[in-house]
């Protein structure tokens, strides 16, 4: 027996011994960098760099090792080392800035993290500068700063928003939240003005099918809204004041702030925000085409290191919202003559426990939910105060049950860096119940979805990599939707294979192309468009799904090709990307002319006969140094229906004629933006931007006839100036004092049209005219 202690001794002695400690530093030109990964390549060793830069890693076995640098804002950096037995070696490793992000990491492309430059499907990075530059108070705000994505509002009473990629309407787009689509079609009505761009770390953006990793709803892409990690001890207060067009103001405030333990087993970050922004009424007729609005949100992110190769990650987020639009908003809903309100309280949750198994396999099991409570009132009387009239307005309130949650298990597994396989299984399921009982509006709807999913991505050889997947999705839609005296039913049971395939291959070091299919699908249910309400004629407008209605689906083509170069601190890149969309059964909504006892409009979601969307997105982005940065992007497009598709059909002939079309409205051909950013060696910085939207066909409904009509806008340019200036005010406090203007040459919708009888939806450009502000910031940290 004492041998054996003593055989036990030697091993023990002989295992510690044969300990590799690599240490040292990581700096920048200013000095420590805190917070940076130093991690081994093909392996879970790693450790994050302290407040001095420091880092300490320990080598199982003497062995050539890679030891690679991360962090956000900088180059990847790269070191390899010949470690002996039992060696200590001490090293100082220098990062470089990356202005243009050529070496993030993303997590869009494939489900798992991978070098955005790597990856064989493109995806674009909207972070922190972006938004803070443009002064984007919320997620809406910022997304129109990519290629192919396009944020519009849709209706002066409510304020109702949504993204259109790639020529597509904002339900073929999946909204996701830390890679999980707890997004619901409810919180897509409202939800893109909800996110704050405080709690946001970064977005990614992935212009094509997505349906073959995320389900359904992905046809025309997916952005994954990042939220904020605990990486260091920092804090933040932050106060923004707007003015809107001198008449209306816009008030922002709010603290986030992080805390990790000297472990770096542990870490929090939480953040809360408040909001408050009076009406803005455009045209002086006493009604609203910006909504007031009231918000507040909490937030918190949390992780727990179990041991070496297990964590868990929990978040949690709550969102409190108050938003009215129409006339007489120191009254009553019920005593208006229009009224839109809405009042949303949104619980969200996840937690994700990853466990890595050796040094190539990652096993993730995942739960996120949303459950939101929403108080409503649609009131359109039109001016007219009939018995009748006040009966309804005083019934017109409603209430909504929403409910959505997905749960997962995946499994990552690579292979020497040539081999990655990614598969998983996954159950979402959304409830809604939505009522207004003076309309008799019912939407009880009920979708359930499992998901099985698998991928396989291969480094043929150092230039061309492919990636081949297929998610199988079984998916059943229960659903009664009433309004009136019209009521349909859907009870829907149905499968679907969505297959992807994409190639990435490398020219050159600079130059890559890559190319790809997708296939998507929508399950045939209700959407934030057909849940959100407009008023026309002084009177709701309600959508209803028709009876038979089938699942769309799509086949999706792209191709791009990239340019990157980066010399120093100067850096180029160029990309050019085309697409192409084939939609079969597409949801086409109709004017059908039909009206409630009551007068309320009914329009109805159909089938289309096919249609096609294709075009080209160009991204130019340059900086000579970091000083200055250049970014730019465009989109030429055409949208076009195989034939001609009914948008208003009078219930009976004599009330109007026939109104169709082959192009989608509310979809300009021709749009983009440009940014400018300039920093002094003074700690001043100046930015300039500009959203460019160009002509679109844009639905109205006439106040005097009811009757739809086309009318083709003009162009837009939506231009931004701000300025801010830096403070040192010792080692731990830092502020930041800046101001501007946007929407500089006040280019804003002119022909709105006034009083309680105008059409809500007839709304499009910017979504605001002139606003100047001024905001205030400190912090513990640049």
């Amino acid at each position: 027996m004492k041998a054996v202690y003593v055989v036990l001794i030697l091993f023990c002695a002989f295992q510690i011994q044969a300990q590799s400690v690599i240490k040292g530093k990581v700096v920048d030109g200013d000095g420590p960098v805190a917070g940076a990964v130093v991690f081994v390549q093909q392996s879970n060793i790693s450790d994050v760099t302290d407040a001095q830069g420091r880092f300490r890693i320990e080598v199982a076995e003497a062995l050539q090792v890679t030891l690679e640098v991360r962090f956000v804002g900088y180059k990847r950096t790269l070191k390899k080392l010949n470690l002996k037995q039992g060696e200590t070696l001490e090293i100082e490793l220098v990062l470089e800035l990356d202005v243009l992000g050529l070496d993030d990491v993303v997590v869009s492309a494939s489900r798992y993290e991978i070098d955005k430059k790597s990856a064989p499907v493109a995806v674009s990075v909207i972070g922190q500068k972006l938004f803070n530059a443009t002064q984007s108070q919320s997620l809406a705000d910022g997304l129109n700063f990519q290629s192919g994505v396009r944020v519009e509002t849709n209706c002066q009473n409510c304020g109702f928003t949504q993204v259109r990629l790639n020529g597509l309407e904002g339900p073929y787009t999946q909204i996701l939240v830390n890679s999980r689509p707890v997004f619901s079609a409810l919180i897509g009505v409202y939800g893109l003005e909800m996110i704050p761009a405080y709690m946001i770390e970064r977005v990614e953006v992935v212009k094509s099918g997505g349906s073959a990793l995320y389900g359904s709803n992905a046809i025309a892409g997916t952005i994954n809204i990042i939220t904020k990690e605990p990486v260091l001890n920092t804090w933040e207060a932050r106060s923004s004041f707007a003015s809107i067009d001198g008449r209306a103001s816009d008030w922002n405030h709010s603290v986030n702030g992080s805390y990790v333990s000297n472990s770096l087993n542990f870490g929090i970050t939480g953040f809360a925000t408040s909001r408050s922004r009076e009406s803005f009424d455009a045209n002086n007729d006493g009604f609203t085409e910006m909504v007031n609005l009231q918000a507040e949100t909490l937030g918190l992110k949390s992780f727990y290191k179990v041991g070496r190769n297990t964590k868990l990650s929990v978040d949690f987020n709550y969102i409190n919202e108050f938003r009215r639009g129409g006339n007489r908003l120191d009254l009553r809903p019920e005593y208006t003559d229009i009224t839109e309100q809405l009042d949303h309280e949104i619980v969200m949750g996840a937690f994700n426990i990853d466990q890595f198994i050796g040094e190539r396999n990652k096993l993730s099991l995942y739960a996120s939910m949303q459950q939101t409570d929403r108080g409503s009132y649609y009131g359109g009387l039109g001016g007219a105060r009939t018995p009748e009239d006040s009966l309804l307005a005083a019934n017109a309130y409603g209430i909504t049950d929403d409910m959505s949650w997905i749960s997962g298990l995946q499994w990552v597994h690579s292979n020497d860096g040539s081999h990655s396989f990614t598969s998983g299984i996954e159950f979402q399921e959304n409830t809604t119940d939505d009522g207004i009982p003076g309309y008799n509006r019912v939407v009880d709807q009920s979708v359930k979805n499992i998901g099985w999913y698998g991928q396989w991505e291969w480094q043929l050889n150092s230039k061309l990599k492919t990636l081949a997947g297929a998610r199988f999705d079984r998916s059943l839609v229960e659903g009664t939707y009433q309004v009136g005296d019209f009521d349909r039913t859907i009870d829907n049971d149905f499968g679907v294979i969505s297959p992807r395939f994409t190639l990435l291959y490398s020219f050159s070091s600079n130059w890559q192309f890559r190319g790809g299919y997708a296939r998507g699908f929508r399950a045939p249910q209700a959407f934030n468009e057909d849940l959100h309400i407009a008023s026309a004629g002084g009177e709701p407008v309600f959508v209803l799904l028709s009876n038979g209605l089938e699942k769309e689906t799509s086949d999706a083509y792209t191709g791009s090709l990239s340019y990157t170069r980066a010399e120093g601190q100067r850096q180029f890149e160029l990309n050019l990307q085309g697409f192409y969309t084939q939609l079969n059964n597409p949801f086409v909504l109709v004017n059908t002319g039909s009206q409630l006892p009551n007068g309320s409009i009914i329009e109805e979601v159909r089938n289309g006969e096919g249609a096609l969307v294709k075009g080209l997105n160009l991204e130019l982005n340059y900086t000579p140094s970091s000083r200055w940065v250049a970014q730019s992007g465009f989109t030429l497009q055409k949208t076009r229906y195989e034939q001609e598709q009914v948008l208003y059909e009078p219930e009976n002939p004599g009330e109007g004629q026939l109104v169709t079309t082959q192009r989608f409205t509310r979809m300009p051909n021709a749009y983009g933006f440009w940014n400018l950013t300039y920093e002094t060696t003074t700690d001043w910085q100046f930015f300039i931007s500009n959203v460019v939207t160009g002509p679109m066909v844009v639905p109205e409904i006439l106040q005097e006839s009811g009757v739809l009509v086309l009318r083709n806008s003009g162009w837009f340019w939506d231009t931004t100036l701000k300025a801010s200036h830096h403070f040192h005010i010792g080692k731990n406090l830092h502020i930041e004092l800046s101001g501007g203007i946007q929407n500089l040459f006040n280019s804003y919708q002119a022909d709105f049209q006034t009083g309680p009888t105008r059409d809500s939806d007839y709304i499009y450009g910017p979504g605001r005219p002139r606003t100047y502000f001024v905001s205030l910031k400190l912090s513990n940290n640049d």
